[in-house]
This record gives C-alpha cells, sequence and structure tokens, in this order.
C-alpha cells in the first residue's frame, strides 16, 4: 500500500460482520485496515452463489464494515433465469433493500450491479441493458433513500468488462465505473482504466 499512489485505492474480497470470534478462515475488517486497505468487496456473485451468503448477512457484513470505517463496494446482480423471468429489478431490489437497510454513511458505499449471468462467460450485457438497470437503481435510491444519495452514490457495472466494451458501458450516464475482474489481470487493462478519458 506505502508505494501506490494516494488515489488508487485497494480493496479486500470479503470480510466478516463480527470483529473477532471463532470464525475461522473469515478475515476481519481489522485484519483488512492492517493491511493498509480501506475498501472491501461485499456480496460477489460467487458469495452469494457458491459460498451461500444471504442478503441478510451480506447487509450485516456491510453495516459492520462501515462501523468499522471501511468503505465498502456491495455488489447485487440476477442470475440468467431471473433476468429471462423478467425478474431483473426485482432481485436486484431485494439485494439493495437489505445493504441500505444497513448503511450508516452513503459517501462511503459504491455499489457494483454485476449481472450474474455475465461474470467470466465472455457474455456481456448490451450498454443498454446495463444502462437500464443502473437507472433503475438511482432511481430506487431515489425513492426509498433520497435524491441526493441517488445523484452521488457511484455504481460500478461488473460482467465481463473488456477493452472491447469498456468506452461504450462508461459512455452510459449512469454508470459510474467498472468493477473488473479477470480482465484486470491483461496487459489492455490500462484501456478499461482509460475508458472515460
Amino acid at each position: 500500500r506505502s508505494k501506490m499512489p494516494a488515489n488508487i485505492g485497494v480493496a479486500a474480497q470479503n470480510c466478516y460482520k463480527a470483529e473477532k470470534g471463532a470464525f475461522t478462515g473469515e478475515i476481519s475488517a481489522a485484519m483488512i485496515k492492517d493491511c493498509g486497505c480501506n475498501w472491501v468487496i461485499l456480496g460477489h456473485s460467487e458469495r452469494r452463489n457458491v459460498f451461500g451468503e444471504t442478503d441478510q448477512l451480506i447487509g450485516e457484513k456491510v453495516g459492520f464494515a462501515l462501523k468499522s470505517g471501511l468503505n465498502v463496494i456491495p455488489c447485487i446482480g440476477e442470475q440468467l433465469e431471473e433476468r429471462e423471468a423478467g425478474k431483473t429489478t426485482e432481485v436486484c431490489f431485494r439485494q439493495l433493500k437489505a445493504i441500505a437497510d444497513n448503511v450508516s454513511d452513503w459517501s462511503k458505499v459504491v455499489i457494483a450491479y454485476e449481472p450474474v449471468w455475465a461474470i467470466g462467460t465472455g457474455k456481456t450485457a448490451t450498454p443498454e441493458q446495463a444502462q437500464e438497470v443502473h437507472a433503475a437503481i438511482r432511481n430506487w435510491l431515489s425513492e426509498n433513500v433520497n435524491a441526493e444519495v441517488a445523484e452521488s452514490t457511484r455504481i460500478l457495472y461488473g460482467g465481463s468488462v473488456s477493452a472491447g466494451n469498456c468506452r461504450e458501458l462508461a459512455a452510459c450516464p449512469d454508470i459510474d465505473g467498472s468493477l473488473v475482474g479477470g480482465a484486470s489481470l491483461k496487459p489492455d487493462f490500462v484501456q478499461i482504466i482509460n475508458a472515460t478519458q
């Protein structure tokens, strides 16, 4: 951390909802902070769909991370069968409510929308599909939190973002950046970083 510019943040990929205890294998917020990190990603699709984390648990993790002084990137998103059933916003709003109920300071929150069907599959939501969901999330925040939070909260898109699609996604008015996985390990990651330039 000490060798990086201050404008580059470092995030852990998970943390638990308690300060300490018999939670073998879990990472505490204190451990993350001790490493010099100020951010944590919570509720990523693999945590939900592989490890069975519930909306309630993710909300509790968000609340504890914020109380512990971390900034959070909570992830929301639907699976392919939910999208095909027309339940995208229903799923996203349910997940978002569990998070919002535990947020104490929205200035420390960056939401990531990641359609599960587009993660690591090479498929990506079209810019129009992504923008539609991002706009719906922003509208939900306006109606359920307040207009200021809706306007100021950054909403990232995550789902097979690549050098080939990053500029089109970045041009969408409600997409404020990208949550990048595998593409961050490739040389053309710099193109994604510079997509808004």
